[in-house]
């Protein structure tokens, strides 16, 4: 992947990895545009990076995606690049069952956020993207896909089904222009679910730093760290990992 020259959207690009991976890009020469739910967290990003773009959309809403890609093609007609990084984790037990309406809607939200909108936001961006010179679409998925953290069952559940969806992905578009890059990070030192959960997760800058040396080498998956291990793990070796991984919790 060439990366600079490009006009690309990252979603939850206002922290976290989506905020390394749009400063990265904009050092490197691209125009990026960052979304979010949050204002205030967007209008924290813009303050330190002036030149990001910035606008608010919740992209568990359809609603919300669908006007997100419309003022996103309007706005910036040579958009090239896609960047589906918005998720979030909830840790909790699923032997209490679902005790309440609002139980039900906390684990449909995350659902919708990690997995319905990387489908409805890539069906949505393609036809565009298909007219643009360099186009790419990249999915940010985890080591969780390969070995879930049973503390956070959909986190985990909603990125191995974006990592299968990904690999159909590439293999639909394996004809036409578009690349299909899929990003593995591993537990990394952001809020995700919550602050302070993830404090021994690999530093921010070291995941950012390692990702950014192989996209121009064409890598079309790049892992790091356990969640390159996981990737490339046997059938034993995984389950041994999910057994160790699980009982430290």
């Amino acid at each position: 992947m060439d990366i600079s020259s490009n006009t690309m959207l990252i979603t939850g690009g206002a922290s976290g990895i989506g905020l390394a991976i749009a400063e990265r890009f904009l050092a490197a020469g691209s125009q990026v545009i960052v979304c979010g739910r949050r204002e205030d967290k967007l209008k924290e990003a813009k303050a330190k990076y002036p030149g990001l773009h910035t606008h608010v959309a919740n992209v568990a809403s359809e609603t919300d995606r669908a006007a997100l890609f419309q003022w996103a093609v309007r706005e910036f007609p040579k958009l090239n690049v896609l960047v589906n990084n918005a998720g979030i984790q909830r840790r909790f037990q699923l032997a209490p069952g679902i005790q309440s309406s609002s139980d039900w809607r906390d684990i449909q939200s995350e659902i919708a956020i990690n997995f319905e909108a990387p489908i409805h936001l890539c069906g949505l961006f393609i036809p565009h993207l298909l007219q643009q010179e360099r186009p790419v679409i990249m999915n940010i998925t985890s080591g969780l896909a390969f070995v879930p953290m049973a503390l956070a069952p959909v986190y985990s559940a909603t990125k191995a089904a974006l990592h299968s969806y990904t690999l159909s992905l590439r293999y639909h578009l394996s004809t036409t222009p578009i690349q299909v890059i899929e990003i593995i990070p591993p537990a990394v030192n952001t809020d995700l679910g919550g602050t302070g959960l993830h404090t021994l997760g690999v530093p921010l800058d070291e995941f950012a730093n390692a990702v950014f040396e192989r996209l121009p080498k064409g890598e079309l998956q790049i892992a790091y760290g356990f969640a390159e291990q996981a990737s490339r793990a046997s059938r034993e070796e995984l389950d041994a990992t999910f057994a160790r991984l699980n009982q430290e919790r």
